[in-house]
């Protein structure tokens, strides 16, 4: 069984260090043998989520269909004032158009999470809003999650991490993603 796992997180800010702690979490689930998709950055650039408007545009459909498909996923927000950024939420509203799926929202599906944060009270109100979305979409956060103060963590624009025990933490988290997955499978 090939397991898809997707990847939602960053900020505008390319190559954000948000965004660099998503790569290592995918790159934990492409070594367990998951197939990845990333969505962050300009990806995730979307209207507002209406209900009301029911055409959405080619980035929202990409996020749905991704979504829908989708055997693990992966959250990586950034702590803004305490809780995910707005851009990050707004992805997740779309979930909202799976509503009527047989499989709703995130049911059944391996969420692991990730906050990012200059400060360890914002990346772990951060990582719990998360994981908190995640239960309210029926959807199972890993075990692990982590908290990143990025004050003192640091990712390069490679893979590295300037804390090898954080990135040991990332990689298991998408390392358990994948195996939550094929279990579920």
């Amino acid at each position: 069984m090939t397991v898809s796992v997707v990847g939602i997180g960053g900020s505008l800010r390319e190559d954000s260090q948000s965004e660099r702690a998503l790569r290592i979490v995918l790159a934990g689930a492409e070594e367990a043998g998951a197939k990845v998709t990333t969505i962050s950055g300009q990806d995730l650039v979307l209207p507002f989520y209406d209900p009301a408007v029911v055409d959405r545009p080619a980035l929202a459909q990409r996020l749905v269909e991704e979504l829908r498909h989708a055997d693990g996923v992966v959250l990586v927000s950034p702590g803004y004032h305490g809780t995910i950024s707005g851009l990050v939420k707004n992805a997740l509203d779309y979930l909202e158009d799976l509503r009527e799926d047989d499989r709703v929202y995130l049911d059944g599906r391996a969420v692991g999470c990730v906050a990012a944060a200059s400060g360890w009270q914002a990346a772990v109100t951060t990582l719990t809003a998360l994981r908190s979305i995640v239960h309210a979409l029926r959807g199972w956060p890993t075990p692990l999650g982590a908290a990143i103060n990025s004050a003192d963590v640091r990712f390069d624009g490679v893979g590295g991490c300037s804390d090898p025990q954080v990135a040991t933490a990332l990689r298991t988290i998408g390392l358990q993603v994948v195996e939550f997955a094929v279990a579920r499978g």
